[in-house]
């Protein structure tokens, strides 16, 4: 990302999930920190990848993704909850560059993604269940801004959420 981005020095990459685990176990006790199941394929350049959680609750119809992502990011997460969906994609090629230009720190997908060479080649990080050939519908139909079930982990709108390699947390509060 050129060193002019506004929102670079949004971005928190100073972080590993264990490290964060092992700091704040008393989090994770009271379920202030959850830990999402290992069900996630990394997609995109950025490996590691934080920020404040905005939510969106879609099935098969990306429309409402793409109306989220064409605002500016400011380092934010985008968490879709597409209903596990494994029959249609909710990100493409075309929303990966969309989020990477628009400032969004990274994208969790509780469905799936397409067009995994050209989300490979954006710098921004996505996690979803798989990769699907068949695109969404685009009736617009979904809720932004609402509580929502990720792999049974309930995310709030405000949230952080955290993801490297060795998996995604999230917080209801930024964790240091």
């Amino acid at each position: 990302m050129p060193a002019s981005h506004p929102a670079l020095h949004l971005f928190v990459t100073d972080f590993a999930t264990t490290d964060l685990c092992d700091d704040n176990a008393m989090l994770l006790e009271d379920g202030r920190l959850a830990v999402l199941p290992p069900v996630f394929r990394h997609f995109g350049k950025r490996e590691r990848f934080a920020g404040r959680v905005v939510t969106l609750k879609v099935f098969e119809d990306n429309a409402l993704v793409r109306a989220v992502l064409e605002t500016p990011g400011e380092g934010q997460v985008l968490v879709v909850d597409g209903g596990a969906s494994l029959r249609r994609a909710l990100v493409g090629g075309q929303l990966a560059l969309l989020a990477q230009d628009n400032g969004w720190a990274g994208i969790v997908v509780d469905g799936c993604v397409r067009d995994t060479v050209e989300i490979d080649s954006c710098d921004i990080g996505i996690r979803a269940l798989a990769a699907h050939p068949r695109r969404s519908a685009k009736k617009g139909a979904g809720e932004r801004n609402v509580r929502v079930q990720i792999a049974g982990v309930p995310v709030v709108p405000g949230d952080w959420l955290y993801a490297d390699a060795d998996g995604i947390l999230v917080a209801q509060q930024r964790l240091a």
